[in-house]
């Protein structure tokens, strides 16, 4: 796998491109896709338990003082971004057909990753406890403002979400798991802690299952029939672009706030990143079955081009503070 290293592609996005192609061959259809929905709703659940049990209390209150950088990860996340899908709606249907699009305004309205944006940070040298702080409340909050996101984004190309009913579904089987799951860290999560290489195949492997059943129901509905190689290019080539003008625009607004390095660093990578984790499971929930493969597809794509992007950014960034680092000591 060392080729894919040094290539920053994704190991896991891999797997997951095989789920899709699984589920093109051989979709759950019947019987078996009831069993599969099961299954996939108590996945979820365990995945949101998870991810409350390992959230320790310190990590919240860790840097959690520093509210002018939160604030402007906070409307990166949750303004810049919905700004600019509905800035996109000029490229369909010349380059995005409407369902990919409606693909592109749902990403935009996710929270930020927690781990990935935790690991460019500390990579990168910037300020890591703001760094955790910023991008588990991101995730925290779009719980609620991500539905909301959705609601208005889509009403506006004359889509159909209802907001208060996507709420309720997301606080019943998302939030719910997520608040038990971390009132339950007394209990375990010195396990939780102990056993962090299985806790991260537990959210993978419900991840693809996920992605299992969303695609199989989207094979079924046709979904390869309104996506082909060009699409996908399209869907490419927009994720780059979407991704290149955030990263620019945050980089700017950090640097006209007089914010240091570190916590430039913070805003740039926190500020930039849309959450799988969160996102797959939250379409599934909010869309019919027949939508969702469409839904992430955006996503899934974004995703990995977040992940090479940032980590050739992580690397020219830490390379800077290492600079300014030895600039220091020999002046001291």
């Amino acid at each position: 796998m060392n080729w894919l290293q040094r290539l920053k592609i994704d190991t896991f996005l891999l797997i997951m491109i095989g789920v899709v192609v699984v589920a093109s061959l051989f979709p759950c259809e019947g019987a078996i896709k009831t069993m599969f929905e099961y299954l996939t709703t108590a996945a979820i659940a365990l995945l949101f338990f998870m991810h409350g049990a390992k959230l320790s209390r310190e990590a919240i209150v860790a840097g959690a003082g520093h509210w002018k950088l939160h604030l402007v990860v906070f409307l990166s996340t949750f303004a810049l971004f919905p700004l600019l899908g509905l800035a996109m709606g000029f490229l369909s249907p010349a380059i995005l057909n409407q369902p990919l699009y409606m693909g592109f305004l749902y990403l935009c309205a996710l929270p930020a990753t927690v781990q990935s944006a935790i690991a460019f940070t500390s990579v990168a040298g910037g300020n890591v406890a703001a760094a955790v702080c910023s991008a588990s409340a991101s995730s925290i909050l779009g719980i609620f403002l991500s539905p909301v996101l959705v609601g208005a984004l889509m009403n506006t190309q004359e889509g159909s979400t209802d907001t208060l009913h996507a709420i309720g579904k997301i606080v019943l089987q998302l939030m719910v798991p997520f608040v038990v799951g971390h009132l339950s860290r007394p209990l375990i999560g010195r396990w939780v802690d102990k056993h962090k290489k299985l806790i991260s195949l537990t959210d993978r492997s419900s991840i693809l299952l996920v992605v299992y059943v969303a695609f199989s129901e989207a094979v079924v509905e046709g979904i390869w029939q309104q996506v082909n190689g060009t699409a996908l290019l399209g869907v490419l080539g927009c994720s780059i672009v979407l991704l290149a003008i955030v990263l620019v625009i945050n980089t700017w607004v950090a640097r006209l706030m007089g914010f240091n390095t570190a916590d430039e660093i913070t805003i740039v990578f926190c500020g930039s990143k849309k959450s799988l984790a969160n996102g797959v499971p939250m379409a599934n929930v909010l869309f019919p079955a027949s939508a969702v493969g469409m839904m992430v597809l955006p996503l899934m794509i974004f995703h990995q081009v977040q992940l090479m992007v940032c980590a050739v950014l992580a690397q020219r960034y830490a390379k800077k503070t290492a600079k300014e680092k030895s600039e220091l000591e020999s002046v001291s």
